[in-house]
C-alpha cells in the first residue's frame, strides 16, 4: 500500500503509466453497501444542514467532469455531486461516491482543470478507501471527523469565519495529535493517484499544483483558517511534490480561454451572490457572452424580467442556442405567465437533447403549468429512474401531482412525493410520518398500499442506520 511519503515515482516520464495501490473491497470496517449508505445517509445530511444549490445546469455542468474523471477508476455508479452555496474554498468526498464542491472553489480557480485537480483529488480519496482506513486505524474516530466536517463548513457558512474556524478547531482536537500524520499521508497518495486520474481524463496536471498555490496565497491573507485546511492539510512538502510530479508528466496544453468555465463562473457567482449588477454590466458591455449570461439570470432571479430580456437578446447575437440561454428565456416567459411563449421556447431544445436533464427538467417544468401533466411526468420519471436521489426531479413530481384533477389516488400520491422530497432534503422523520398518513389512507388501493409499506420499511431502516 502507497503511503504517499516523498515519491515521486507514481509516474513513468515517457510513458505516464498509472500506479494505483490496489485497495480491496473487503480492507477494513466498512463493505461496499455500508459504504453506500453512509454516503446517503450523509447527502440527506448536507441537504438538511447545509446551503446546497438546487441548480440542474450547474449540477450537470460539473457531474459531466465529474463522471469523466470516474471513467478511469473502478468506483460504480457514484452518488452524486452536491454543490455548496459557501464562498470558501472547500470539496469533500464520502465513502459510497458521495462528492461536494463549494461555489467558492468555482469563484477561486481559473480554470476548469484547477477543478478537476481538486475533484481528482477528492476520488482518490474514495477509490483508496482513504475513510474506511482512517475508520479501522483510529477506531471509529474517523466517523466522528466526518461530523466535524460538516458541522464546522455548516457553522462557518453561516457564520463569520473565525467561529467556523473554531468550530473546525474543537470537534477535531482530540483527532489531530493521533491522526494528523496519517492524514497528510493519506492526502499526499490523493495528490498522486488524483494527479495520473486527472491527466489520463485530458486535464492540465499542472493545475493540480497551481490551485495549490492559489489556496497558499488566499489562505495567508487571512487571520483564521478555512475548513479547507483543516480537512486537507496543505504543507509546502506537499505543494513542490504535486509541481514536481506534474513536471514529469508530458506537456498538456493549456486552454488559455474556456468560454464554458467562464459561464459557470459567471452564473455561479450571481446564484452565490458574489457578484453585483455594476460588475456584470461592465463586464457584459465588453461583449462578454459569459457575463451577458451571467447579468440575465440576475435580472432573471430578481424578477426585473424586461432587463433579463434586454441581457438575453445581447447574448443572443452570439449564440442564440446555448442550453442555459434557452432556460433562462423559459423562465423569463415563465415569470410572465406566458406558457405558450415558454414551451415553444424550451420543447425544441429538450426534444434535441434528450439526455440533457436541466433543459428537460425546464421543459416538464412548462408542461406542468400548461396542465400537458402526462407528458411532465413521462420527462420526469425517465431521469427518477436513473437516479432516486434527483430531489429537482420529486419537486417537479409533487409539483405535478399537486396540479392534477382530483381523484381517488390523488391526496396519497402527492404524500408520496412529499415525501421523497422530505427524505431527500434530510428530513427524515417527517418523511416517515408523511409516508404513514399515505399508508392509511390508502389501504382501500392494495397496489399502492404495498408500495408505500415497502417504501416506508426501506426508510425506516435507513434511518435507523449509525454512521
Amino acid at each position: 500500500m502507497a503511503t504517499g511519503h516523498s515519491e515521486i515515482d507514481g509516474f513513468n516520464q515517457s510513458a505516464a503509466q498509472f500506479n494505483v495501490p490496489e485497495i480491496g473491497s473487503g480492507i477494513g470496517l466498512i463493505d461496499q453497501q455500508k459504504e453506500k449508505m453512509i454516503g446517503e445517509k450523509v447527502y440527506r445530511e448536507v441537504q438538511a444542514k447545509m446551503p446546497t444549490i438546487q441548480n440542474p445546469w450547474l449540477e450537470d455542468q460539473l457531474f459531466s467532469v465529474f463522471s469523466h474523471i470516474l471513467s478511469q477508476t473502478q468506483l460504480q455508479q457514484p452518488i452524486g455531486l452536491v454543490v455548496i452555496n459557501d464562498p470558501q474554498i472547500n470539496a469533500f468526498a464520502v465513502p459510497g461516491g458521495l462528492f461536494a464542491l463549494n461555489l467558492g472553489l468555482l469563484n477561486s480557480a481559473r480554470n476548469m482543470d484547477e477543478v478537476a485537480g481538486v475533484m481528482s483529488h477528492e476520488i482518490a480519496h474514495v477509490t483508496q478507501r482513504h475513510y474506511s482506513r482512517s475508520q479501522e486505524a483510529f477506531k471509529g474516530q474517523g466517523l466522528l471527523a466526518l461530523a466535524g466536517i460538516l458541522v464546522g463548513a455548516l457553522v462557518a457558512s453561516q457564520a463569520d469565519g473565525d467561529a467556523g474556524a473554531a468550530v473546525m478547531l474543537g470537534s477535531q482536537a482530540a483527532l489531530l495529535d493521533k491522526q494528523l500524520t496519517y492524514s497528510r499521508n493519506q492526502e499526499r497518495e490523493a495528490d498522486r493517484i488524483g494527479m495520473q486520474y486527472m491527466y489520463a481524463s485530458g486535464y492540465n496536471p499542472q493545475s493540480m499544483a497551481d490551485f495549490f498555490e492559489v489556496m497558499h496565497r488566499a489562505t495567508s491573507r487571512l487571520s483564521f483558517m478555512p475548513d479547507f485546511w483543516y480537512t486537507h492539510p496543505l504543507t509546502s512538502e506537499r505543494m513542490s511534490e504535486a509541481r514536481l510530479r506534474a513536471n514529469q508528466l508530458p506537456v498538456v496544453k493549456p486552454k488559455l480561454f474556456n468560454q464554458d468555465f467562464d459561464i459557470i463562473k459567471w452564473y455561479s457567482r450571481v446564484l452565490s451572490g458574489q457578484t453585483t449588477e455594476q460588475e456584470l454590466l461592465s463586464v457584459a458591455q465588453q461583449n462578454n457572452f459569459a457575463a451577458q449570461v451571467g447579468l440575465a439570470a440576475y435580472y432573471t432571479d430578481k424578477h426585473d424580467y424586461k432587463a433579463a430580456q434586454a441581457a438575453l437578446d445581447q447574448a443572443k447575437r452570439s449564440n442564440s442556442l446555448h442550453p442555459l440561454l434557452v432556460i433562462l428565456q423559459t423562465d423569463v416567459y415563465l415569470g410572465q405567465n406566458q406558457t405558450d411563449l415558454a414551451l415553444k421556447s424550451v420543447q425544441s431544445a429538450a426534444a434535441t437533447m434528450p439526455e440533457h436533464r436541466a433543459l428537460n427538467y425546464k421543459y416538464a417544468e412548462s408542461l406542468i403549468r400548461a396542465k400537458q401533466l402526462d407528458r411532465a411526468k413521462a420527462i420526469i420519471q425517465r431521469f427518477l429512474r436513473s437516479n432516486h436521489r434527483d430531489l429537482s426531479g420529486w419537486n417537479l413530481m409533487l409539483q405535478l401531482t399537486n396540479a392534477e384533477p382530483a381523484s381517488a389516488t390523488k391526496t396519497i400520491n402527492v404524500l408520496r412525493h412529499r415525501a421523497e422530497v422530505e427524505y431527500w432534503s434530510g428530513s427524515d422523520e417527517a418523511a416517515i410520518k408523511t409516508l404513514l398518513h399515505a399508508q392509511r389512507i390508502s389501504q382501500s388501493n392494495s397496489s399502492l398500499s404495498v408500495t408505500i409499506k415497502a417504501r416506508l420499511k426501506q426508510m425506516q431502516q435507513e434511518r435507523q442506520y449509525k454512521i
